[in-house]
Order: C-alpha cells, then structure tokens, then sequence
C-alpha cells in the first residue's frame, strides 16, 4: 500500500487558506496530486497514462464512476524473490533491492499497470540504534524471513499515565525512547526540559561528557550516514515512478490514539485491562496523544503538499472489543484526530484490518469523499451498501487467494467484488493486504477481471 510521492510542485498554501472552506481545500489538494509541474516524464505515453491514473483516482475519492475501475495488485515482496533476493537484502543492500525493481518493472510495469518500490527498512541503521520493537531477518529472524516482526511488550508501566498526560514529550525523550531504542539509554540522564531554570539548561549538555553519551553521539553520526546513504539511493528510484507514468499521493501516516497506546506502549494485554481498570487516565491519555499527533502533522513542513493521512488500524476491528467500549476507548479520539485534519482538507485512508463488519454503522459520520477505506476481511457488498454513498472503497480480495489459489478462482472472485461494488464508483479493486510471494498470474487474473468488467459506460 504505496501512499508517498516524492516529485510533484513545490506547493505552497495559498494565503487566504485559512478563510477557505474545507470543500476548497480538499479540492487543493486534489489539484495538486493532478498536477503534472516539475515532473520530467520519460515519454508522452508516459505523461499521457500519469493522467488517466491520477484522474481516475480523484474520481474514486470524489464517490464518482471513472472511465475503469482502478486497480491495486499486491506485488509484496515478488520483484525480490524473482531476482533472487531476500528481504534481508533489501534491507541491507538496498542498491540491490532496486536493481531488481527496475528489472521487475522493465518487464511488467505496463503489463500489470503497477510500479514496483522497494520498501525496505535501513537494517544496519535499526542495529546502530538498538531497535528493539521488530525482529527483522538477520536480526531476530533468520535471513530468508520475508518480513518483520513486531515484538509485543508492556513499554509503559500501568503507573506511567500520569506522566504520559503531564508532559509526553517529556515522557517519550526520558523514558520511552531509552526503552525502545537501547543507544538512547543515556537519555534518562537528561532533566526534564521543560525546567525553565537557565542554569538547568545549561547544566543538561555536562551530560555529553560521559562515556556512554559520546559513544551514543557517535552512533546518531553513523545512523545519519546509513540513512543518508539509503535515502541517496531509494529516493532517486522512487522519483522514476511519477516519470514512468504512475502517480502516488502524498501522504503521511498516522495511527488511532488507542492503537498508539495499546501497539507500543501498554501492550494488548495491558490496555485491554487498563479499560477496566483505570478508564479515565486511559481516556485523558488518549485525548492527550489526539492532540500530539494533531499537532505533528498539522505543523509539518511537508504540509502543504500532503493529500492523505493513512491509518494502519488494529484494535478495533471485530472481536477486540465490544461495541460499547469501541464507542467509548476507540472511535472517539480516532475521530477527533480525523476531523482534524478532514477540516485541512486531507483525505483520510483507513486500512481496517481483520473485519469491521459490525463497525461499519457506528463509523459512517464523515463527509462525502472524505474518508477511503482499505478493507482486509470486511464483507464488501454490505461496506458499500452502508459506506459507499460517502467513502470510497477498496480490498478484500483474499491474500492467501492470491498467494495460493488458481487464476481463475482469483478472477472469478475479482468479478464479483467489481460487480458488488463499482456501481456508482468509489471503488478500487485491491487484496486485503501486502502479500508474501504472490503468483504473477493470480495478479494478471485480478488486472484481466477489471479489463473485461470494470469499465464504465459513459
């Protein structure tokens, strides 16, 4: 699920953004992913299918038919794995890891209408920093893993609300940090800093006399040039993609307030008894992290050029909780963080993990073209009967379908999803999630069934 954009205008907002409506800002926005300036494409071909692709995805967002049903193949890790590569490569020799993109899109970018990006993270950065919130292959895993893994554990004490609602900056730079990131151990020698003492001030860099905070210091320098070099690398390939005719929208990713709290911070276990145990310090904790990440987004300098905010969720999906405590711990800090940025004109994407079948009702309170939802597990006939005349839609083409199964069952399934659901538009043919060595030709099977079924009569 690729949300980012590294070419386009270097917009600016307009000096009157702040008397715009929210309408004339999302249409901002949109205008801004439409927009072809300071992109040098590699053919009028090129140029030419950048915008039928961009069009057709304003048209999905806006709830209205395009001339086709866009389409969202899971490629996952399957450029890798037909070079011979292994996620352990592309983590630690990314050059490789685009060769073999390249390769893969040389031959099937304009077969499958899809442009391959290597996705993966700096390993020997995460090494450096001691990050200890994944095992990754050769760290945790064994090399020829194909992906990572989150590690659950409880990073924050039940007794830690208190300072968490005081002062979180506070609470992540002196307590969080140092436990998720073992080189940032000698931060717990800082005082807090938001003492307003100038001697205090002062006196914090004496610090950086210790041994342990100059080895730290030293590792920040090597992180810096492994990221440098990553970034070197990773960004002059993904500039190729709008060139080549494929537009992304930019975007930056967000997550529910709950999820924050309960992916890494308290642990599943930890939150689901924190819900009994200390609902208000739990409800005060999660208006606070609302409000953080509110502020984080709203205030980067990456702004002006952002079209969506995307939301991996996790705890609210069916079966995690009742209804009653999805109404009260989840959606309405989710919520507020949506509208938010809804308000700054963003479209919000939400990919719903496992199913959210029995949210579907409570969650249809937002504008029309507001909100895209990426489903998983979701029976999608009855997401479009009761989302599909405000948001827009994508998914549940099974992955182990695609992963497993045969052509013709993937094709077979692609039509009836096409069929159920791009009526009136708002719709994007995609799997449920990123998949682990899918079959090219399940993918050809999904791309033939929009071909034949998912154009639109004008």
């Amino acid at each position: 699920m690729t949300m980012f954009n590294v070419v386009g205008p270097q917009a600016e907002l307009p000096e009157n953004w702040s008397q715009m409506t929210r309408e004339e800002k999302r249409e901002y926005r949109l205008n801004n992913y439409l927009s072809t300036e300071g992109i040098n494409f590699i053919s009028p071909e090129a140029e030419k299918n950048y915008k039928i692709r961009a069009q057709r995805m304003v048209d999905v967002y806006n709830i209205t038919e395009p001339d086709r049903v866009p389409v969202n193949l899971p490629l996952g890790n399957l450029p890798l794995s037909m070079a011979g590569l292994n996620m352990h490569t592309a983590m630690y020799e990314p050059e490789k890891a685009i060769e073999a993109c390249k390769k893969f899109n040389e031959q099937y970018s304009e077969e499958l209408e899809v442009y391959a990006i290597s996705m993966g993270m700096p390993g020997r950065a995460l090494e450096l920093l001691d990050y200890k919130l994944y095992y990754w292959p050769g760290r945790g895993l064994p090399e020829d893993a194909t992906s990572w893994q989150f590690i659950e554990g409880e990073y924050m004490t039940a007794d830690e609300y208190d300072a968490l609602i005081l002062d979180p900056t506070d609470f992540w730079l002196r307590t969080y940090m140092p436990r998720i990131f073992g080189t940032l151990e000698p931060f717990r020698m800082f005082q807090p800093f938001t003492n307003i003492t100038e001697n205090v001030h002062v006196g914090q860099f004496a610090v950086f006399s210790t041994p342990q905070w100059q080895d730290t210091l030293q590792k920040f320098i090597e992180v810096g040039k492994e990221y440098q070099k990553s970034r070197g690398i990773t960004t002059e390939y993904a500039m190729l993609r709008a060139a080549s005719g494929f537009p992304g929208a930019m975007g930056t990713f967000c997550k529910a307030p709950f999820d924050i709290i309960g992916d890494s911070l308290r642990g599943t276990a930890g939150i689901m008894k924190d819900m009994y145990r200390y609902p208000d310090k739990l409800l005060k904790a999660l208006d606070v992290i609302a409000d953080v990440y509110i502020s984080n987004i709203l205030n980067s300098p990456m702004m002006p050029r952002l079209t969506m905010v995307t939301y991996p969720l996790h705890k609210g999906a069916d079966g995690w909780m009742s209804q009653k405590q999805f109404d009260t711990f989840y959606w309405p800090s989710m919520k507020k963080v949506m509208d938010a940025f809804i308000e700054e004109g963003l479209i919000q994407s939400l990919f719903a993990e496992g199913s959210y079948n029995t949210r579907l009702e409570a969650v249809n309170v937002f504008p029309k073209g507001t909100v895209h939802w990426y489903f998983d597990q979701t029976d999608m006939s009855r997401a479009k009967e009761i989302l599909g005349k405000n948001c827009s839609i994508q998914g549940n083409v099974p992955i182990s379908m695609v992963v497993t199964g045969s052509p013709a069952e993937v094709k077979e399934y692609s039509i009836k999803l096409i069929e159920g659901c791009g009526k009136g538009g708002g719709y994007v043919l995609s799997a449920g999630t990123i998949a682990e060595n899918p079959k090219l030709e399940n993918l050809r099977a999904m791309l033939e069934a929009v071909k034949e079924y998912g154009y639109y009569k004008k």
